[in-house]
C-alpha cells in the first residue's frame, strides 16, 4: 500500500528528495510526532501555570486570562508548522540540538539554587525536545521491518495525547474556577490537590526522553565516520564549541533572562552550531541548522505569554525562598529564631 502511495508522488530527482530522510513518509512521521511532543508540553505546563495563578491571589487576572486555551486555528497551524521543521531537519543537526540542550540542561540543575524553581527549562526546551522525540525514533526504529507502520502508530498515539491535553486546557480554562469550589468535577479536583505535581512528572518524563536522545545521538553522528581520526576532527571542536555555550549560558543564568535576552541566546547557540558545520561539516548541515534556528524562534514566540509568567512567578518563589531562609536566623546576632544566645549573668551565675 505504502509503495503505492510512492507511486503517485512526484517523480523528483533524487537529489530534491535529500533534504529529508531516504523515506520522505518516515520523515514526516516522525516530525509529526515530535511536534504532538512539543504540544503536550506546552498544553500541561499551561494547565499548571493557570491553576497556579488562580491559587495564588497577588496574581493578576490578566495573566490568567493570557494563559487560557488558544484559539483551534492557531492550534493547528502550530502544529502542522513544527511539523514542517522536524520532517525537513537531519538526524545530524538534531542529534546536535539534543546534545547541546542535555549538556545546558545538566549546568542549569547544577547551578540552580536549592528550593528555588527554574520553569522557564520547560519551555525553553520545546525545540529540543521535539528532535529528541525525532532522533530517538531514527535509532530505534532504524532497520526495522515494518518501520513506517510503527511510525504511523506512535504518531497516532501523539496525536491522541494532543488531543486530550487540548481538550484540558479548554475545559481548566473555562470551568476549573467554578468546578474547584463546588467539587462536583472529578478531573477539577484532580488537579485540585495534585496541579503541584506536573513539574516533577515533566521532569521525569524529559530525563527518560533525553537520556535516550543522547545516546541516539552519539550514535546518528558517529555512524556517518569511516575512521577514528575523522571523528576526532569533529568531536574535537564540537567539544570546544559545547564548552564554550555551557560558560556564556551560565553568565546569562545569573539573572532572570528576558523575552530580548531569550532570544539572544537563540542567536548565538545556533550561530555556533553553524560555524561549527562551515568548518567540519556538510552544507545539507548549514542549511538544517538555518531551519532549527527557525523552529526554535517559532517556539519561542508561541510561548511567549506562557514565559512572561514563568519569569513572574519564579522571581517571586525565589524571593519567597529566600525571605524564608533570611528569617531563620536574628538579624543582629546571626543565630536561628527561636535559640538565641544566653545572657553574660547567666553564664556567670553557672
Amino acid at each position: 500500500m505504502l509503495s503505492f502511495i510512492r507511486s503517485w508522488l512526484p517523480g523528483l530527482p533524487s537529489f530534491q528528495w535529500s533534504i529529508l530522510s531516504t523515506n520522505p513518509i518516515d520523515s514526516v512521521l516522525q516530525g509529526l510526532t515530535g511536534a504532538c511532543g512539543i504540544s503536550v508540553l506546552c498544553n500541561l505546563m499551561r494547565v499548571y501555570l493557570f491553576i497556579k495563578c488562580l491559587s495564588d491571589p497577588e496574581q493578576l487576572s490578566a495573566q490568567r486570562d493570557r494563559l487560557r486555551s488558544p484559539l483551534f486555528f492557531t492550534e493547528i497551524l502550530h502544529l502542522c508548522v513544527l511539523s514542517s521543521i522536524l520532517s525537513v531537519v537531519g538526524a545530524r543537526v538534531g542529534a546536535l540540538v539534543v546534545l547541546e540542550f542535555s549538556l545546558r540542561a545538566v549546568s542549569t540543575m547544577l547551578s540552580t539554587r536549592k528550593g528555588s524553581q527554574n520553569s522557564q527549562l520547560f519551555l525553553l526546551c520545546q525545540y529540543s525536545l521535539g528532535c529528541a522525540l525525532t532522533s530517538s525514533l531514527s535509532f530505534l526504529q532504524e532497520g526495522a521491518p515494518h518501520r513506517t507502520l510503527s511510525l504511523l502508530l506512535g504518531a497516532g498515539l501523539a496525536g491522541l495525547l494532543t488531543w486530550h491535553t487540548q481538550a484540558l486546557v479548554r475545559h481548566v480554562g473555562t470551568m476549573y474556577e467554578l468546578h474547584s469550589k463546588q467539587r462536583y468535577c472529578g478531573v477539577c479536583i484532580t488537579l485540585l490537590t495534585c496541579w503541584h505535581d506536573i513539574p516533577a512528572l515533566l521532569t521525569t518524563a524529559l530525563k527518560i526522553t533525553f537520556a535516550v536522545a543522547g545516546m541516539a545521538a552519539v550514535y546518528l553522528i558517529n555512524k556517518d565516520f569511516l575512521s577514528t581520526s575523522e571523528a576526532m576532527r569533529f568531536w574535537t571542536p564540537l567539544t570546544i564549541c559545547y564548552t564554550l555555550l555551557v560558560i556564556y549560558m551560565q553568565e546569562e543564568q545569573q539573572q532572570n533572562p528576558s523575552e530580548e535576552m531569550a532570544l539572544q541566546t537563540v542567536f548565538v547557540r545556533m550561530g555556533g552550531l553553524l560555524i561549527l558545520m562551515l568548518t567540519v561539516g556538510k552544507w545539507l548541515d548549514v542549511l538544517h541548522i538555518l531551519v532549527s534556528l527557525l523552529g526554535e524562534v517559532w517556539c519561542l514566540l508561541r510561548a511567549r505569554a506562557m514565559l512572561e509568567v514563568c519569569r513572574s512567578q519564579d522571581c517571586s518563589d525565589s524571593e519567597g525562598v529566600y525571605r524564608r531562609g533570611a528569617e531563620r536566623w536574628s538579624p543582629n546576632t546571626g543565630s536561628p529564631r527561636g535559640h538565641s544566645p544566653p545572657s553574660p549573668s547567666i553564664e556567670a551565675s553557672r
